[in-house]
């Protein structure tokens, strides 16, 4: 089973933790409070950035603007292993844009900076709720992926389904883009009280 290193125990931290240590994976959290760290499970490993990360999949579960500080505390650039960006890369003053150039993505952002990484872009459109019920409604949860690694992919898909959830393949790391807009379309919607925090969109077959 692949070992899973969260950075981040926020939310989505802690519900991307929960749902690979019931997958049966190692899972290692990293904050900068190593307290916050293992209060998201008593089997998680937990430890504060810059730590050695142990997982063969990591999990970027960040604010975007928080990305670039964390990833300098690996000047490896976490060579050889599969970054997964969580990320949705929204303009927090406005709440009204993102804040990625116009047709890229977080997610390609992160990868040109971690070349020698395998990045791929999941949960940014899942709310923590959902992964932690496994539906959305009464529909059971889809993580989408993308990336341009098959064998990552797969190895994400494997958690996230072992977990319980339905796993999709959406694409090339240029479908981020389209999970970003998504994502933000997502997070607008529920701060302005039209969908709620608990249940958000889902994928039917």
């Amino acid at each position: 089973m692949t070992s899973i290193t969260i950075i981040g125990a926020g939310n989505i931290g802690g519900a991307v933790a929960r749902l690979a240590l019931k997958a049966g994976a190692a899972v290692q959290v990293l904050t900068r409070d190593a307290a916050k760290a293992a209060a998201v499970d008593p089997a998680v490993t937990a430890g504060t950035i810059g730590d050695a990360v142990t997982g063969d999949v990591v999990v970027l579960a960040l604010p975007y603007p928080a990305v670039s500080e964390v990833l300098a505390q690996y000047p490896d650039g976490l060579a050889g292993r599969v970054v997964v960006d969580v990320t949705n890369p929204l303009d927090f003053a406005t709440f009204d844009s993102l804040v990625v150039p116009a047709g890229s993505s977080a997610a390609a952002e992160i990868a040109a900076a971690l070349p020698q990484a395998r990045v791929l872009k999941a949960f940014n459109t899942n709310f923590a709720a959902t992964l932690a019920t496994g539906t959305v409604g009464t529909t059971p949860t889809t993580v989408l992926i993308s990336g341009d690694d098959a064998d990552a992919k797969a190895a994400l898909a494997g958690v996230v389904e072992g977990g319980g959830l339905r796993a999709v393949d959406a694409g090339s790391l240029k479908r981020a883009h389209e999970l970003e807009a998504l994502g933000f379309l997502q997070l607008t919607l529920a701060a302005g009280e039209k969908t709620s925090w608990t249940t958000g969109f889902a994928l039917e077959r």
